[in-house]
């Protein structure tokens, strides 16, 4: 297999499961106690980017503003 073609399987295994973009993000603020955690979040959203994977945290940020908690249902006003 050549390059483009590992590069293709692992966008492929982040866009079905995009979680594993913020496991790496988690172990790498573990391993240097968060020193560098502004620069990992934008590192996880350029990688979230490139590989077409949905950004859980604007999707939640979103169900929020339209009146909705994060467990989808309504807010009561």
């Amino acid at each position: 297999m050549d390059l483009s073609g590992l590069v293709n399987k692992a966008k492929n295994a982040l866009r079905s499961n995009p979680n594993l973009i913020e496991k790496g993000g988690d172990a790498i603020d573990k391993a240097t106690g968060n020193k560098y955690s502004s620069q990992v979040d934008k590192a996880q959203g350029a990688a979230r980017k490139a590989v077409g994977a949905q950004d859980q945290q604007n999707q939640q940020g979103g169900q929020q503003q339209q009146g909705q908690n994060p467990d989808g249902q309504q807010n009561q006003q």
